[in-house]
This record gives C-alpha cells, sequence and structure tokens, in this order.
C-alpha cells in the first residue's frame, strides 16, 4: 500500500466556478482543467479521461520531465470519478491542476465518506480507493461544505516515486 488517507481541513477548500454549466469545461489557466459532470452521465468518465490526457499533453514544464504518468492519471481520475457518479447524487466538479506534481480533485454533493474496502473476487466494486491508495503519491479526502473532494498527487518522473 502506498498512501494512508489523509484527511484535509477546510482551510484547503476552493470553490467551484458555478457559471461553467453541465459539460463545460473551463480551463482556468495553463495546467489547470475543471469540469463539471452531471449525475448519471457516465460517458462522461471517458471524455474526463480524454481532456486530462489532453491537459498532460499540452503542459511542459521547465525542465521537461511530465508531471505524472499520463496513464496512472487518467486511470485514478477514472477510479474517483466513477465512485462520484455510482455512490453519490448531483453529479461532481473534476478538477486536475499541472505544476511540477499533478493534483487531481474529484467534488461531489454527498457528505458520506467513502471507505476503501477489500473487493470480493467475484465483485465489481471496491477496487477503485485500492488503486487509488497502491498508485498515487499522495491522497486524501476532505470536507466540502455539503459534500466532499477526494483527491490524489502524482509527482513528477513518471508516476510514484
Amino acid at each position: 500500500m502506498r498512501q494512508p488517507v489523509r484527511c484535509e481541513g477546510p482551510d484547503r477548500r476552493r470553490e467551484a466556478d458555478e457559471g461553467s454549466g453541465g459539460r463545460a469545461v473551463a480551463v482556468r489557466a495553463p495546467g489547470i482543467l475543471e469540469r463539471k459532470v452531471r449525475q448519471a452521465d457516465r460517458k462522461a468518465v471517458g471524455e474526463v479521461r480524454r481532456e486530462l490526457r489532453e491537459l498532460l499533453d499540452r503542459w511542459a514544464p521547465p525542465d521537461g520531465r511530465a508531471p505524472a504518468d499520463p496513464e496512472v492519471a487518467v486511470l485514478l481520475t477514472s477510479e474517483l470519478v466513477t465512485n462520484a457518479l455510482l455512490h453519490t447524487e448531483g453529479g461532481a466538479v473534476v478538477t486536475a491542476r499541472v505544476t511540477d506534481r499533478l493534483r487531481v480533485e474529484v467534488r461531489d454533493f454527498a457528505a458520506r465518506r467513502p471507505e476503501p474496502r477489500a473487493p470480493s473476487a467475484a465483485g465489481t466494486s471496491g477496487r477503485g480507493l485500492m488503486l487509488v491508495r497502491a498508485l498515487a503519491d499522495d491522497w486524501g479526502i476532505r470536507p466540502e461544505g455539503n459534500g466532499k473532494c477526494v483527491w490524489f498527487e502524482l509527482g513528477g518522473g513518471g508516476g510514484p516515486a
């Protein structure tokens, strides 16, 4: 296991821009992606993966090192967005920030905290947070108003150290 869950207080909170609309992608600055995902919009998971790949392809830090392995970043983002769509109501807001590290946050509107659990051999769920814990350099959950934010970070150099 890579990292235990880290809880953050509301002081790390970032407000989402409510004006971006249903499927709109708001690029705030170079290296930032923000996207709202509507509840039950399963095709949005693939769209978020594509948009994250595009963001990572566009971002070239001065030292030339990628902030994260794109495949790991896409996998973990896909897991968090899928969890938000399957286990909460009201959709989610996905934010990705690229600097010398990649930080992805998925905010939803359900206060219930996700708990990592061991998946059953025949089960189709229970692996998402296990993957995040194993592959992310850092991750956590923090309260967000009437919901929560599940986030992860990947460092530079092509993946977990």
